[in-house]
């Protein structure tokens, strides 16, 4: 029997490593993904065949399917036990939906009249954030029981994400308008009328919920597991991204930089009890209208790298960092924007890695699924050859040039320092990067990266 479709291409576009893994989490694909159902034997094969790639197999947790769930993902943590990898999974589907809509979790107006926040696409029925108290339970039960089945079977779960998004309390879109006008949230949110007070409250909440039904059942069976959220993770206070769901009118006072209008963030990675950050590097594509930059490609590079440097630079030490990534245009507009090109995109990986991020996940388009493998994975691969400074070296370099020019980032392991210079525009001679209170020059070295000395 074949594989599936995805998992063929992951393995056709994946070449085996030349350079060990090591102590490195594995590369995360959407494409690598619920490979059906297996028997031990096969799943063994599965999973040592991406670990050669230095990807890892994740499988889905559905609770509408608990028994067909298990039978095929339980086979999969075996194998992955037995070869030291991560047991991953994905649990979205079992926090799918607190706002499920029951009448107990509408907003509430003056009239006693029922009503739903209707400004999210595909979600007609988010509702009242006091509304939410009976959907904590069944919800929390879900994950217990996966949980204990993993436990019972001897396979402690080791990375499991969410991609849990348009649901639960949240500020964007409607939803403070919403809550405005209903008497139940008038009443229990003192200063609704300011939004940064709503923010803030909205994030507690939704922060709770996640502790609380997710990461708190998961926590207190597998101690040590990675958990963690789409979008959650550690930051400046600043979110200098829209997700597909929200349009660029949104409430509250906002940064603005050129065309961007960067949103306020109220923090909730800590208070959600999370063990690793989820950040987003999205080419959106109302991106490439926010800016002038020229070239081009630094519109996308700037932004990306402005998100990815956001969580590197506020996530303590020892929080992993898995970054949600992605190279296609995202709902590119009419006539669409110019695609970010693959070098472009390829510098931007390596820099998230010299900025201390400790492996990706892709998400995709079945389409997509080819080229987004090809050009993650050559570049994961390919920084394996610098596996001592990715595994105990610190980020030196946090700047994003406010301009095109020369983007620098690095690690530092004792007084050697691994260095990536990307030019973007002519950028003549070495630039200096000031490290642990002195400069060093960074020559030129398109493509590669340099190990240059503090003695």
């Amino acid at each position: 029997m074949e594989w599936p479709a995805s998992i063929q291409t992951v393995l056709k576009n994946a070449q085996p490593l030349k350079h060990a893994r090591g102590k490195r989490l594995p590369l995360y694909l959407w494409p690598a993904m619920n490979p059906g159902a297996l028997t031990d034997a096969r799943a063994e094969e599965l999973v040592r065949e991406l670990d050669r790639r230095g990807v890892g197999l994740v499988c889905r947790w559905d609770p509408a399917h608990m028994e067909a769930s298990l039978a095929a993902a339980l086979p999969v943590a075996r194998a992955q036990r037995k070869i030291g990898q991560p047991v991953a999974v994905d649990a979205t589907a079992c926090l799918s939906s607190f706002f499920d809509g029951s009448p107990e979790t509408a907003h509430i107006d003056a009239a006693g009249q029922r009503f739903w926040d209707g400004s999210f696409v595909g979600k007609p029925d988010m509702g009242c954030p006091f509304g939410l108290e009976g959907r904590k339970e069944p919800i929390r039960r879900r994950v217990e029981a996966f949980a204990e089945a993993y436990r019972r079977a001897g396979a402690p779960v080791g990375f499991c994400f969410a991609d849990w998004e348009i649901d639960g309390p949240i500020e964007w879109n409607g939803a403070w308008a919403a809550s405005k006008r209903c008497a139940r949230c008038r009443q229990r949110l003192p200063g609704l009328d300011d939004f940064l007070t709503f923010q803030k409250a909205m994030r507690e909440m939704r922060a709770d919920l996640q502790r609380e039904c997710y990461a708190e059942p998961l926590k207190e069976r597998f101690p040590g597991i990675l958990v963690g959220n789409y979008g959650v993770y550690p930051n400046d206070g600043f979110r200098y991204w829209y997700d597909y769901f929200e349009p660029p009118e949104q409430p509250g006072p906002m940064l603005a930089d050129q065309r961007a209008r960067y949103r306020h963030w109220a923090p909730e990675f800590e208070r959600a009890g999370y063990t690793f950050a989820m950040p987003v590097t999205y080419p959106w594509s109302r991106t490439w209208s926010w800016y002038d930059h020229e070239p081009g490609d630094y519109r996308w590079f700037y932004n990306m790298l402005k998100v990815g440097t956001n969580a590197a630079a506020h996530t303590p030490v020892g929080t992993p960092i898995i970054t949600f990534v992605h190279w296609h245009t995202i709902e590119p507009g009419m006539p669409p924007e110019p695609q970010m090109s693959e070098q472009a995109y390829r510098e931007l990986l390596w820099h998230m890695l010299l900025r201390g991020h400790a492996t990706f996940f892709l998400w995709c388009m079945e389409a997509e699924q080819a080229k987004e493998v090809e050009l993650l994975h050559g570049v994961w691969a390919e920084a394996l050859e610098f596996g001592e400074f990715l595994e105990k070296g610190r980020p030196v370099a946090f700047d994003v040039p406010e301009k095109p020019g020369a983007v620098l980032s690095g690690l530092r392991l004792g007084d050697r320092v691994l260095v990536r210079r990307t030019d973007f525009g002519a950028v003549a001679g070495p630039v200096k990067l000031r490290v642990a209170g002195r400069d060093i020059s960074v020559p030129r070295n398109p493509g590669r990266c340099s190990i240059l000395s503090l003695k």
